[in-house]
């Protein structure tokens, strides 16, 4: 559920700084949110560990499918700290809708923040991933990022370090914020395109392909060959646990044991 080191991924590169931009990612490329209690719930995790972990939090963004992080370990590894997050949630995430096993890839990926330009370059980065998979038109619009606790009042992100890079004056320093967040940009830092969401006729035609006229076709097939067609829909991108229920009628638990 959290990090599993396979014995020949190469080590980590260790950041002098202890800045890192992380990403977890979906097993499967299945989505890590079904709602926003889910989102808000992974916020919560987020916070209840700093104080066990000591990291610091400069920067998130929960997508469907992935999550940036941008943080800063002092009392212990960064994989440790991304372990307990990790943890803690699938835990959560796995009773309230019962069922059991990973969740996130197993090897989240890292990259090192060294300097002062590249550190503001992957906040950019991060709070612009909404708008690169054209999920929204505006950063402010999209409420499960740490943008704004650099505009507001801030709950989990340390928002000084950014700001004090920027300017002296606090009020100039978010007004710059704002400007440089939202500068269009070619910024090239830990990447995953973010899967749009498919309409339940665009699965009707991948069920089609598969040579069925309709989902209720899959009720009555054996479970072999039933669980062979449910893992043909899920491993589409775009394609949701929690749709194929809604529109096949059979139970998530069902789908996730497939």
């Amino acid at each position: 559920m959290g990090e599993c080191v396979n014995a020949k991924a190469p080590a980590r590169k260790k950041s002098d700084t202890g800045v890192y931009h992380i990403m977890l990612r979906g097993i499967n490329k299945q989505n890590l949110f079904e709602d926003n209690e889910d989102r808000q719930r992974f916020i919560d995790t987020i916070e209840h560990y700093k104080l066990v972990s000591n990291y610091i939090v400069y920067g998130y963004c929960l997508m469907n499918n992935h999550i940036h992080l941008l943080l800063r370990e002092t009392n212990e590894p960064i994989s440790n700290a991304i372990k307990r997050i990790s943890s803690s949630y699938v835990y959560w995430y796995n009773q309230k809708y019962e069922r059991c096993g990973h969740l996130f890839q197993e090897r989240f990926r890292s990259e090192v923040v060294e300097t002062d330009a590249y550190f503001l370059t992957v906040l950019r980065y991060i709070h612009q991933n909404p708008i690169k998979a054209g999920i929204i038109n505006d950063i402010k619009q999209f409420r499960w990022s740490s943008y704004q606790d650099y505009l507001e009042t801030p709950r989990v992100s340390d928002i000084n370090f950014a700001l004090d890079l920027l300017s002296d004056n606090r009020v100039e320093a978010k007004e710059l914020f704002r400007i440089f967040t939202n500068e269009g940009n070619d910024d090239q830092c830990l990447d995953y395109s973010e899967r749009k969401n498919l309409t339940d006729e665009d699965v009707k035609v991948f069920l089609n392909n598969l040579g069925f006229s309709s989902f209720m076709e899959l009720h009555r097939l054996q479970k072999k060959q039933r669980d062979n067609v449910l893992r043909e829909l899920i491993s589409i991108s775009g394609v949701s646990t929690r749709q194929l229920a809604r529109i096949t009628g059979i139970s998530r638990s069902v789908i996730d044991r497939a």
